[in-house]
């Protein structure tokens, strides 16, 4: 069955609520005294956001690295495949000893619910996807982090208990071997064109890409009937793709000429090593809108060591962006997201996602059916 971003924070809270009711627990090891033993005092770790929260400037920043260094250590569950880049950075600032538990955002969502139904706390700070940060906060797990950093990112980083760190980015990407200077599509609604029969590609998970667009369609004046079959014209053109990196590979290598729905990073990181791909022409603007994803990062309520999770989060809107950069990713900071300043963008519906999983899978699904494997 096909894996979705919308179904996937559905089957991580069923799961953690089944193993919860029968007992399990991948990290508790079946000892509730132990575990309940290793639970700190929520009102102390709140207690001290609050007081690191109401600091900024230079006092801030002493008093975080004093305390941070005082606790020696930091938890941290992730999704972030840089993660070990953000980490040595933040190492070489923090006299702090950093441990990451890494894994697919499903993954890591499932990890931290298990444990918080079986009062383990094993994470001072959670860093995913924006999806798993929205359950995680509907369950009460993240504390609000404030500061002047968070009032750098871009407007759509900066949800509720949690701020985004970088954006994923979804851009019309071509292979420019295959599609000339002055060839470049302009609008998604040319790519209907018969002569593209067979020339794009669209990816099979994509349902939170193609949820904002259908939205955001009907919000300029179409029904939604009438995006939905503006899609399923695009897919009947299409290839379909499993995976954006394999997509990606694909779209390097000639076997399409358009990518509907790429990450921006993943076209960037190729054309750097020499791919003929690009997601901007060399003159004028790329198709618009553009869709992001915000990938954050949430302080736990439980965490062990507060400190060191506040600190952590500033360095990742700090040095980090540096980092992200580096990778070609976008950041969430205004310096860092300059790649999307003057471009029309259209955030992923999180919340639309997580309330009505079922319609837009079902609704992608028929749309991809339409397409060529």
């Amino acid at each position: 069955m096909r894996s979705t971003l919308a179904s996937r924070a559905a089957v991580a809270v069923a799961t953690a609520l089944a193993l919860t009711a029968c007992g399990g627990s991948p990290t508790a090891g079946g000892n509730a005294d132990t575990a309940e033993q290793r639970a700190p005092d929520d009102s102390k770790v709140v207690e001290t956001y609050e007081r690191i929260n109401a600091l900024s400037g230079q006092e801030r920043t002493d008093e975080i690295k004093k305390c941070a260094e005082e606790e020696g250590a930091l938890s941290i569950y992730t999704s972030n495949t840089d993660i070990d880049d953000v980490v040595e950075g933040f190492e070489e600032e923090f006299d702090v000893d950093v441990s990451v538990y890494r894994a697919n955002s499903e993954s890591v969502l499932q990890r931290v619910l298990q444990e918080q139904k079986a009062k383990f706390f094993g994470s001072d700070v959670l860093e995913t996807n924006a999806l798993e940060l929205n359950v995680a906060n509907k369950e009460g797990f993240l504390a609000p982090y404030e500061s002047e950093l968070r009032e750098q990112v871009r407007e759509e980083g900066q949800a509720e208990n949690w701020t985004a760190t970088r954006f994923n980015t979804f851009v019309v990407g071509w292979n420019t071997d295959l599609v000339k200077p002055g060839e470049e599509p302009k609008t998604l609604e040319e790519l209907t064109d018969p002569k593209w029969k067979g020339k794009l590609s669209m990816e099979v998970g994509d349902v939170d890409w193609f949820t904002a667009l259908v939205q955001h369609m009907v919000a300029q004046g179409k029904s939604e009937e009438e995006a939905v079959e503006f899609f399923k014209k695009l897919a009947a053109n299409s290839k379909i793709a499993k995976g954006h990196t394999v997509q990606g590979e694909l779209l390097s290598a000639g076997q399409f000429a358009v990518a509907l729905s790429s990450y921006s990073h993943t076209i960037d990181k190729a054309a750097d090593k020499g791919a003929p791909v690009a997601w901007k022409p060399a003159s004028g603007e790329p198709v618009q809108p553009v869709v992001v994803r915000p990938n954050g990062i949430g302080l736990m309520k439980t965490a062990t060591n507060p400190c060191a999770a506040m600190a952590f989060v500033d360095w990742e809107l700090t040095g980090g962006q540096e980092v992200f950069e580096e990778k070609f990713r976008i950041g969430a900071t205004a310096d860092a997201a300059k790649a999307i300043a003057d471009l029309e963008v259209v955030t992923v519906p999180e919340d639309e996602l997580l309330d009505n999983a079922k319609k837009w899978d079902d609704l992608y699904a028929e749309v991809v059916q339409t397409g060529s494997k």
